[in-house]
């Protein structure tokens, strides 16, 4: 009987967890976007900075970044336990905040001048050529920078996820949202560590010593790594703006009715296409979800940058 108890103990278990196993995986394809955006700005924190001083700043960034889910976390789980009926309204204000960034990066040059671009530029080399002690303050400057960023990426991906298992028993949410916030922050931080320091890397390799094959060999492979590099930071931007459409215009339209099904009937039409339906009812969904995404992050824009402007106007004024 005890022997049969302990089986039946073993079973539910392995129930949980595969289930929490589940919802996990789920979570994080579905906060896919944030990462993408969050790698991408995390690794540019570091730009301008001294190699040496590279991985302090992501490590101390890093532990910003726990304490801000430390604080997150909790309160997500509170929001789950008594105001359920929020979590959706922030899942599309999360949706939305996506959308809004990420048309923000597509329009920056046409919101920002090239003044602006010149001073925040010319701010960076002044900081460099200082004495040591500007230089501590400007990577303190940097750090806090990041973190904050951080805690608006946290926060959406703390929302999404939550909004992945709001019908899950509340044990499991709380496994779940501690799993994919440990999860993420190693994740990122430590591919952020390796991807600020391939040029370093490749810049060994060139000059480490041995055997005329095994050099030759050493050096093709450091000139790769510094030629990669650059080009990783403006894909990995590239790939989660992309992303942060798909993963925000998802969002929305998953909390529109109407689109939700407008979305699911496109898939189901094309999937009749000859050879190829089966791919374009897989892509059909991701690319509608992300034109969703580009038009309502357009519309924030608007709607931000009108506000601003009429604030500016209203503050100009004399009392």
């Amino acid at each position: 009987m005890a022997g049969a108890s302990l089986l039946v103990l073993f079973d539910d278990i392995a129930s949980v967890l595969d289930d929490v196993a589940s919802m996990t995986n789920l979570a994080a394809k579905k906060t896919a976007g944030v990462l993408g955006d969050d790698l991408a700005l995390n690794a540019e924190q570091v730009s301008g900075v001294r190699a040496s001083r590279e991985l302090p700043i992501v490590w101390a960034v890093a532990m910003g970044s726990f304490k801000n889910k430390l604080i997150l976390v909790p309160l997500a789980l509170a929001l789950s336990a008594f105001a359920p009926v929020l979590i959706m309204p922030l899942l599309m204000l999360g949706g939305a905040y996506l959308c809004f960034e990420g048309f923000e990066k597509l329009a920056h040059k046409y919101l920002h001048s090239a003044a602006e671009d010149q001073a925040e530029h010319d701010d960076l080399v002044q900081a460099l050529a200082h004495e040591e002690v500007d230089m501590l303050a400007f990577e303190k400057d940097k750090i806090k920078g990041a973190i904050r960023t951080d805690f608006v990426l946290s926060g959406e991906i703390i929302i999404i996820t939550l909004g992945t298992v709001a019908g899950a028993a509340f044990s499991r949410q709380v496994v779940v949202l501690s799993a994919i916030a440990i999860i993420m922050t190693v994740g990122v931080y430590g591919l952020v560590g390796l991807i600020v320091k391939l040029d370093d890397i490749g810049l060994y390799l060139k000059t480490k010593k041995g055997s005329a094959a095994l050099r030759g060999l050493r050096h093709s492979v450091g000139d790769a790594l510094l030629a990669f590099a650059p080009k990783l930071m403006r894909a990995l931007t590239v790939i989660g703006t992309i992303a942060m459409f798909m993963v925000g215009g998802g969002i929305l339209t998953h909390g529109i009715p109407a689109v939700h099904h407008f979305i699911e009937n496109s898939a189901l039409a094309v999937a009749s296409v000859a050879g190829v339906g089966a791919l374009l009812a897989a892509l059909t969904p991701s690319l509608l979800n992300a034109i969703a995404g580009v038009i309502a992050g357009a519309i924030v824009l608007v709607a931000v940058t009108l506000l601003q402007r009429i604030y500016g106007v209203f503050k100009s004024k004399p009392a």
